[in-house]
C-alpha cells in the first residue's frame, strides 16, 4: 500500500514539475516575442511622422501644384505658407502640434518669418504648441514667384519641413 501511495505522489510531483517547466518556457517565449515591441512601435511612429511630413508637403494647402508649370513633388509654396501662418482657422486643421519650415540652403542667420520681413526670412512657424511627442522632418523645395523686369519666374530654396505631433 505504501509503495502505491509513493508512486502516486511521485507521479503528482512529476506532473507539477512538467507543468511548471512548460509554463516557464511559455513565459520565456512570450517575453522574447514582445521584447522588440517597443522598438517596433517607435519605428512605426517615426515612419508615420515622416509620411505625415510628406503628406502635408503635398497637400493642396502647401503644395506648389501646377502653379509653377508642372507638378512638383514635395514642393511647398512660400506665399501659401505666409497666408496660412496668418490665418488662425488652420490651427487644428491637420491635428499636429507644430509645423515649421526652415530654409537650409542658402544658409543665413535665423530670421522668423512674418508679413513685415517676408520674403527676407528663413524660418516659417505655421503654428506651434508646447507639447512633447514625436517629430519628423522632410526635405522640401520652398518656391515662390518672383517678378524681375516684368518677367515672372520661380525662385526655389531647399528647406526642411518639421512636423511634431503628440
Amino acid at each position: 500500500m505504501k509503495t502505491a501511495q509513493m508512486k502516486i505522489q511521485q507521479m503528482a510531483f512529476m506532473l507539477i514539475a512538467v507543468t511548471l517547466f512548460f509554463a516557464l518556457v511559455a513565459i520565456f517565449i512570450i517575453g522574447f516575442k514582445f521584447s522588440g515591441l517597443k522598438e517596433s512601435v517607435a519605428d512605426i511612429e517615426e515612419e508615420n511622422a515622416m509620411l505625415l511630413a510628406s503628406k502635408l508637403a503635398n497637400s493642396p494647402e502647401f503644395s506648389c501644384g501646377e502653379s509653377f508649370g508642372n507638378t512638383k513633388i514635395n514642393c511647398v509654396d512660400f506665399d501659401k505658407i505666409m497666408v496660412i501662418k496668418e490665418n488662425p482657422s488652420y490651427s487644428n486643421f491637420w491635428k499636429v502640434s507644430n509645423i515649421e519650415i526652415r530654409i537650409i540652403y542658402p544658409e543665413s542667420k535665423e530670421i522668423i518669418c512674418n508679413i513685415a520681413n517676408y520674403p527676407d526670412c528663413n524660418v516659417a512657424r505655421i503654428y506651434q504648441k508646447e507639447v512633447s511627442g514625436f517629430d519628423a522632418s522632410n526635405f522640401v523645395s520652398l518656391c515662390r514667384k518672383v517678378s524681375v523686369d516684368d518677367e515672372t519666374h520661380e525662385e526655389c530654396k531647399l528647406a526642411k519641413m518639421i512636423i511634431s505631433y503628440e
